[in-house]
């Protein structure tokens, strides 16, 4: 099972350089289903695909909220992402305590970085595999980062990681000059549609394999910011959003039952 005698710990380097443990943990994250994350000047969308082991088991949760302006998706081992979005709320709830504010998204993503990268410098430590996109609001305006298993981090307009997750940014890249000008509802559309460009040819986006995550900043009638809390479709709640997206597709339901179309609830 072992490459070589340089992987049996985080805090060994080969002679080439490399720690074998991270590039194990990275390739955990590209054998997880793809979800894909999209900025504009006003939101933030994170879109996953989710997976069921077997056809008795139900889908795994793919998107969770970490606050009310902040939330993340992933990609890798489901456990490791529960034990950093834990951290995670951990460090919002005690930003408010203590400072009386929701903690700064790029804040929050540095320290979940620090926490990843001091696993490389104790022997009974782990990389954790997982990859995980975080998207939040601040005072600075929307935000969308890649966490990568190495402690990286790194601000994105838009991304994509996990299985097959190439060619879900081939479709970014070519779209990538429209997003900023995007509404809500315009990029979950763009958001589905890179999802679906990663599904194998027998597959579907369907209410029970897709979740959506958006969070975003809004305009009142004074001419202030207000905060869109984020929020997660899932289930039912999906028909509209995929109706919209892929529209003339066939997109299903449950029960294979064509989905019906209802306006976007955007409380």
């Amino acid at each position: 099972m072992f490459r070589n005698n340089y992987d049996n710990d985080a805090i060994t380097f080969s002679p080439q350089g490399r720690i074998f443990q991270i590039e194990y943990a990275s390739e955990a994250v590209k054998q997880g289903s793809v979800t894909v994350g999209l900025c504009s000047k006003t939101h933030v969308v994170l879109v996953a695909l989710k997976r069921n082991a077997e056809d008795l088991s139900s889908y795994q949760k793919k998107i969770i909220s970490v606050d009310t302006h902040l939330g993340l998706s992933l990609a890798g081992l489901a456990s490791d992402a529960r034990v950093l979005s834990n951290f995670m709320k951990r460090q919002a709830l005690a930003s408010k305590m203590t400072y009386g504010r929701p903690i700064p998204v790029e804040r929050i993503v540095d320290q979940i970085g620090d926490r990843a990268q001091a696993n490389t410098q104790n022997y009974s430590n782990r990389p954790y595999g997982v990859g995980l996109l975080v998207a939040g609001v601040d005072n600075t305006g929307p935000h969308l980062f890649e966490f990568q298993p190495s402690g990286m981090t790194q601000e994105m307009v838009a991304c994509a990681i996990g299985a097959r997750s190439q060619m879900a940014r081939t479709y970014l890249e070519r779209n990538l000059d429209a997003f900023a000008g995007c509404g809500r509802d315009e990029l979950v559309t763009h958001g589905l549609k890179a999802l679906k460009e990663s599904l194998n040819q027998d597959k579907e986006l369907t209410i029970e394999n897709a979740s959506v995550g958006v969070v975003g900043v809004s305009k009142t009638e004074s001419g202030k910011s207000k905060l869109e809390a984020f929020r997660l479709y899932d289930g039912e709640e999906m028909a509209p959003l995929l109706e919209r997206a892929l529209a003339g597709e066939g997109v299903k339901a449950q029960g294979g039952e064509e989905a019906q179309v209802e306006s976007m609830d955007t409380s």
